[in-house]
Parts: structure tokens; C-alpha cells; sequence
């Protein structure tokens, strides 16, 4: 209601501020720029876009149409007297993706205090949205790294220590014995250096 407008994209549960304005602005008008970053950063169109009913306007359809881009949501238009299972299935799919950028938000507010932001000019208030998105970033890469930490050490359904299935350390000793980061010789880790 109050402050700066904001324009996210969510990628893979990662967040990323696109537009900041204390303008009012439509949202459906940035729609191609935010697809055109997505492709800039990535190299590709992406397969989907979900987006709210604001953006779904005939223009942005045909532009996402062209591109091979299926954006989420009805039709325009009257609703189709019989809709398919698969239809069903596909648009229920569609708008429990997008709750996730709704939950970014509430993230945002609750845990990384977005909603008190206090500063006075502008520049700051930007740096200061920028840093709580930034923050809610590190969170998932931490959470993310630690899973994939304890899940090297950790079998769930015994609690034994193993050796994953998908990292071959044979392949790893290898490779540090290339960087002489150990000593093979020994049949030890003890370190070169």
C-alpha cells in the first residue's frame, strides 16, 4: 500500500528482484523484460511462466505463444463448458508453483523483517529490500549446502555412515591426489603441503 512497489521473479525457490518503483506501475507491462532477463541469465526461454491474472492480458499471451513460453492460468475469454483431467491437473500445478513466490513474501516479512523497513531515502530503502532478498537467498544456498553435508555422513534408514551412491570417491581421491591436496603413497590423508 505504502513504500516501494516490487516486481520478483522466483526461480528454482531462489529470488530475484527485478523492478522497484515508488511509482505506481502496471505489472503485466514488464512481463517481456523480466522474460527477456530470465533468458539472458540462463541462455533460454523458460518452459512456463505463473503468473497472476494482472499479466495474463492478451498481449503478453501471444508474445509468450510466440516464444514456445506456456504462461499459467485460464484462457480469456468465457470458460470451456468441459475442461479435461489433464487441464484440471496442469492449472491445480500451476497455481500451487506460483503460491511459491507468495510464500518468498510472507518469508520475506516474517523471518527477514521486509515489512520494517525504516529508512528515509530511497537509495537506501532499494538497498535495504535488496539485502532481505539477498538474505532469503543465503538461507535456501545454507539450507541446501547443510542437506547435502549431513546427507554425505547420515543414512536415514539405518544412522550408519556411508558412502553416498552419487559421488564416486575414488573419482574425488583421485583428483586430490592430482592437486597434491594428499599423499596416496602412505595410503593415508595426510597432507603434502
Amino acid at each position: 500500500k505504502f513504500g516501494a512497489k516490487l516486481s520478483v521473479s522466483c526461480v528454482d525457490n531462489y529470488v530475484f528482484l527485478d523492478k522497484i518503483s515508488w511509482e505506481n506501475f502496471n505489472e503485466s507491462c514488464h512481463l517481456k523484460e523480466q522474460v527477456e532477463k530470465y533468458k539472458e541469465t540462463f541462455g533460454y526461454y523458460p518452459e512456463s511462466v505463473h503468473v497472476d491474472k494482472i499479466y495474463r492480458t492478451r498481449e503478453n499471451r501471444n508474445w509468450c505463444k510466440e516464444r514456445g513460453i506456456r504462461i499459467s492460468g485460464p484462457k480469456l475469454g468465457r470458460p470451456p463448458k468441459n475442461v479435461s483431467e489433464e487441464e484440471k491437473k496442469q492449472a491445480h500445478s500451476d497455481e500451487c508453483f506460483r503460491n511459491a513466490i507468495e510464500g518468498k513474501f510472507g518469508q520475506a516479512k516474517r523471518r527477514f523483517s521486509l515489512n520494517l523497513v525504516m529508512t528515509k531515502l530511497p537509495e537506501t530503502s532499494i538497498t535495504s529490500i535488496a539485502i532481505t532478498f539477498l538474505v532469503v537467498n543465503l538461507s535456501k544456498l545454507l539450507r541446501q549446502f547443510l542437506s547435502l553435508f549431513l546427507s554425505l555422513f547420515t543414512n536415514n534408514r539405518t544412522g550408519e555412515l556411508i558412502k553416498p551412491p552419487f559421488i564416486n570417491f575414488d573419482y574425488t581421491l583421485n583428483n586430490f591426489y592430482v592437486l597434491k591436496l594428499i599423499d596416496l603413497s602412505e595410503n593415508s590423508w595426510s597432507k603434502v603441503a
